[in-house]
């Protein structure tokens, strides 16, 4: 029997020059997959980077993902101001568009945290037919920013970007993205659901 949904090609970058280096162990990465196959019901298969913060390195590396075929790619660490956190830059350098929607709700996420999240430079582009999201840099707050805030009783008190992605890739021609409604419910107008017909 076939798999009731799509199949697809996630790319997921963590940027750090100490991790990448091997001083330390990366944490972006498993947080990243993690999150990823425990919200999405799609089989997934990852393409993963571990690079330095150097603008150059980020571009290629985000260049040859999507043309790998990853619908959606993440990237974690690199954000920030400091002058080695060229993630955004590098991030721009290789869109076609840019989606700010999605880096003005990371930081309305964040700033529920701390009030330092207004230093965050996360953004989101399209590539042919890719997006690429930068998410902030601790596994926590990847998961706060893609999942979003929920009260005791479970019920979303403000929505994660994450409830976004799927319809956003259903518009730039993207494989059509399934998420477990307990870990994130996306948001789709009711034309653009699929109706999934087990055999």
């Amino acid at each position: 029997m076939s798999h009731p949904y799509d199949s697809v090609k996630l790319g997921i970058v963590s940027v750090s020059d100490r991790a990448s280096a091997g001083v330390y162990l990366d944490k972006g990465l498993p947080a990243l997959k993690e999150w990823l196959t425990r919200a999405l019901k799609n089989p997934i298969t990852f393409e993963e980077r571990l690079i330095p913060d150097e603008q150059a390195r980020i571009s290629a590396a985000l260049i040859e993902l999507v043309e790998a075929g990853c619908s959606l790619v993440l990237t974690t660490g690199g954000t920030g101001p400091a002058p080695r956190d060229v993630t955004p830059e590098a991030t721009l350098a290789v869109a076609h568009r840019e989606m700010p929607g999605f880096g003005e709700q990371m930081r309305q996420i964040s700033l529920k945290f701390v009030p330092t999240a207004i230093l965050s430079r996360q953004v989101a582009v399209i590539r042919d037919q890719s997006l690429i999201l930068n998410l902030p840099g601790q596994p926590k707050s990847i998961q706060e920013t893609l999942e979003g805030l929920k009260n005791e009783t479970g019920e979303s008190i403000v929505p994660g970007i994450f409830a976004a992605v799927p319809y956003c890739i259903d518009l730039i021609g993207g494989p059509y993205l399934e998420t477990d409604p307990a870990v994130c419910k996306v948001f789709r107008p009711k034309s653009a659901i699929r109706t999934i017909l087990f055999e």
